[in-house]
């Protein structure tokens, strides 16, 4: 997309129709060029994408969208808060949304700082249409991942609370790569029991073999994987 194209593009009367369905990706715009918000509200519509732009990081946040499915666009350099402010206080606050930066004031250090802290893409002003809609696609297709891994982690969360103390012991020495009998000698405990224990952990978690269940306590919270203490 060419500077002139750019400024040329104006937004269709439908740009709202975003607010029907919480459900559908958003693409989120903070540039504080209107003309760029238009241009490129108008590119997304064009591929069937829901846009809405906000003119600064203020607006946005005041806004209450950043918890809809989707991704960023975000100019670097604004009045206020910048993008990459934006993007440390999202990752900051737990909420990491795939950003692609798009910028007339980008350098090497910037491209790096973005990089590292997770940005889809770093592009510069004027970006191609393709090159920017490919970058959003992966953005919202990388939200899809998140969001659905995030539901499986929370239901080996909710399970996990089932488990009794000794239970979450067990666990967590099966996922240390221990066996029975050490895990039984550790513990004090007999085999027997410690194999009774490891099945009830398998069905409470619904796992159908020990790598499964090795699996699931990697994707817990690193708080949830500490081994439990001896009981009193």
């Amino acid at each position: 997309m060419t500077h002139n194209e750019l400024l040329s593009r104006k937004p269709q009367q439908n740009s709202l129709r975003w607010k029907n369905d919480e459900r559908e990706p958003l693409v989120i715009i903070v540039d504080d060029d209107e003309a760029v918000r238009e241009g490129l509200s108008e590119l997304l519509l064009s591929a069937g994408l829901n846009p809405v732009a906000f003119a600064s990081t203020r607006e946005l946040l005041d806004a209450g969208v950043l918890d809809r499915p989707g991704c960023l666009i975000l100019d670097v350099r604004m009045p206020g808060t910048s993008g990459l402010d934006l993007q440390r206080h999202l990752t900051e606050s737990d909420n990491p949304k795939p950003i692609i930066f798009l910028t007339g004031h980008g350098d090497i250090p910037m491209t790096v700082q973005a990089m590292k802290a997770g940005a889809v893409d770093f592009l510069t002003k004027p970006a191609r249409d393709q090159t920017l809609l490919d970058a959003v696609i992966s953005g919202i297709a990388l939200d899809a991942e998140r969001r659905a891994q995030s539901i499986i982690i929370k239901k080996h969360v909710d399970r996990l609370a089932t488990l009794t103390h000794r239970e979450r012991q067990i666990f967590a020495e099966v996922a240390r790569g221990r066996l029975n009998k050490q895990i039984a000698f550790d513990l004090g405990i007999s085999e027997v029991t410690v194999k009774l224990h490891r099945s009830n952990v398998m069905r409470k978690m619904e796992a159908t073999s020990v790598g499964q269940l090795i699996r699931t306590w990697e994707l817990l919270p690193a708080e949830l994987r500490e081994p439990p203490q001896a009981s009193a």
